[in-house]
């Protein structure tokens, strides 16, 4: 039967919906730009604007739904980044703004930490790494500055405020929870130790669900404002990463690069360890799309580095034509970029310390600079590669790349170089949809089950295996 699902995509970048058909070709596309805004209650404050960002979803929604030329749309669903949410009354309408990842109020919360609980303790219960932007400190900071709004709300993920709008329904799913720095590993359930540490209301999360469930449908208003016929099921779906994993095709213990603003790279295993080792490799633990398997992974930023530089060395470049350009001026410049040294900490929530270019001479061009930050962010793959076989004790063959980065060549070789295995790409660059989409297809029955959703996907992989440079990167590595 001709089918397809609507997936609501909100990244921090592009709003988008797709409409997916099962075997994971695109009927239908449209997006936005997104951009956070600033905060009404908070001087610096940064926030997502969930009205505009609901409108630009209802307008893309309907052209999608205006080019299926009546296909049957299924099933609907919502994958988001992580962390992000806020607290709600009883009919769902938000207390207090979403507070953005990207927002720095929350830096001096981590730094502080030991007032409320015990750090070492805390990783062993949830796995999560202490980044400043996870939902705990924002918890933190609103009972610190808002504590009355607490009264009668429940906290909704980003994923679930959406899906409130598309079915009137009041529910989180697991895959956030296990960003949150407040799950219980073991259980994959709230932690109510947590929530009585911190004096936080043990009832804050209310029903949380699995991904895949189908928890409503589309409302009549829902409908008005989407297209979507009224009626449709909407299932849970909720952080992109590990929708991103499943969509991959990736086993167990095989490593899958989420490649874009953020790197993340990420296995899925049934095991686990949260130790204060695994906290000084800097590995962090998440619940995985499907229930009892956990995602170990190391998260830093990575083509946000990229962008940053092609917006300071290549603004004269038109954004269409700038990472063709960046490449081609790049492909040429030998492994070590003549002595140019990028340090890629744009983002390090335990150190004050930024980022640094060096090795700077007069002869220098920019395409010296672009290839030493590919270079970097290679040695920064290969460590964290390191610290996850370790952490999870195995040995990668390969690194399934997926999402925006995995579309840059240049790059691609170099991570096989300097990482010495195999780079797989996939012939679905969009597996964050793709697995999303199959969790709605199994939650409304169209599959049995997930691994006949996966199976009928044409995965079509190809490797990119270190070159004759590779040698050239392992003497680099030695000389550092």
């Amino acid at each position: 039967m001709e089918a397809c699902v609507m997936i609501f995509d909100c990244g921090a970048t592009n709003l988008r919906v797709v409409a997916m058909a099962p075997d994971g070709s695109i009927k239908a596309s449209h997006s936005f730009p997104n951009a956070t805004a600033d905060d009404p209650h908070f001087k610096e404050g940064k926030i997502w604007p969930l009205d505009d960002i609901w409108k630009k979803l209802c307008a893309v929604s309907k052209a999608v739904v205006n080019e299926l030329n009546n296909v049957p749309i299924v099933g609907v669903s919502v994958t988001t980044f992580g962390v992000d949410g806020t607290l709600v009354d009883s009919e769902g309408n938000l207390k207090y703004p979403v507070i953005s990842w990207q927002c720095n109020r929350t830096h001096a919360i981590l730094k502080s930490l030991d007032k409320y609980i015990d750090l070492i303790g805390l990783y062993g219960r949830t796995g999560v790494y202490p980044y400043d932007f996870n939902t705990i400190f924002k918890l933190l900071w609103l009972k610190e500055n808002c504590p009355k709004i607490f009264k009668d709300s429940r906290f909704l993920f980003m994923p679930s405020l959406l899906i409130k709008l598309l079915s009137g329904v009041q529910v989180n799913d697991a895959t956030m929870l296990g960003t949150a720095m407040l799950g219980q590993l073991d259980s994959q359930e709230v932690s109510t130790y947590i929530l009585e540490t911190l004096g936080l209301p043990l009832n804050l999360f209310g029903s949380v669900a699995r991904p895949g469930e189908v928890v409503g449908e589309i409302t009549k208003e829902a409908s008005k404002e989407t297209g979507i016929p009224k009626g449709i099921p909407v299932c849970l779906s909720g952080h992109d990463t590990q929708f991103a994993v499943f969509g991959s095709g990736a086993g167990l213990n095989e490593p899958v690069l989420s490649s874009g603003t953020w790197e993340i790279l990420m296995c899925r295993t049934h095991r686990y360890r949260a130790t204060e080792q695994q906290l000084n490799l800097g590995i962090t633990t998440e619940f995985d799309a499907e229930k009892g398997k956990y995602n170990l992974g190391v998260n830093y930023v990575a083509s946000g580095v990229l962008e940053w530089i092609g917006n300071h060395f290549f603004h004269d470049v038109p954004k269409e034509n700038r990472y063709q350009v960046m490449m081609d001026e790049a492909v040429g410049v030998p492994p070590g970029s003549n002595g140019v040294v990028v340090t890629p900490n744009f983002y390090n929530p335990n150190e004050d310390s930024g980022g640094a270019i060096s090795g700077i001479k007069l002869a220098t061009g920019r395409g010296e600079i672009y290839r030493a930050s590919l270079e970097a962010l290679a040695f920064r793959l290969k460590s964290a590669l390191q610290s996850l076989e370790k952490a999870a004790n195995f040995k990668a063959e390969k690194i399934i790349c997926v999402g925006g980065g995995s579309k840059n060549k240049l790059w691609n070789q170099i991570k096989a170089d300097v990482c010495g295995i195999p780079v797989q790409l996939i012939a679905h660059k969009e597996t964050t949809v793709l697995g999303s989409a199959l969790f709605t297809f199994t939650g409304v029955r169209y599959y049995a089950d997930l691994n006949e959703a996966r199976a009928a996907i044409k995965y079509e992989p190809t490797l990119v295996y270190p070159s004759s440079q590779r040698d050239l990167y392992v003497n680099l590595n030695s000389s550092n």
